[in-house]
């Protein structure tokens, strides 16, 4: 798993680039409080090498809650910048600090 980012100079925003190695998934998307949990809204594409890959702008100076919907199943991110306690989904959620 992985996250780049990147700030653009002449506006306050960050391109996230957001990567998942799941050679097996067929489907998966970035969800999160930037997409108001969406699971059509991100999709993420396959690459050949079997890693899905997706960039989103997301406004800089801002933190957002995220997960990967893979095949269905919510997985988190290791590489996040923190974790933060969900009551409603009873779970943590990754969080990207722009």
């Amino acid at each position: 798993m992985a996250i780049k980012k990147q700030f653009l100079k002449s506006k306050p925003v960050c391109k996230v680039t957001f990567m998942l190695a799941a050679e097996e998934a067929k489907n998966v998307a970035v969800v999160g409080s930037f997409n108001e949990w969406n699971d059509k809204a991100t999709p993420l594409k396959k690459l050949k090498n079997g890693t899905f890959k997706g960039t989103v702008d997301l406004e800089s100076n801002t933190s957002y809650e995220f997960r990967y919907l893979v095949d269905g199943v919510f997985v988190n991110d290791d590489e996040a910048d923190s974790f933060s306690w969900n009551d409603y989904a009873g779970a943590e959620n990754a969080v990207l600090e722009l």
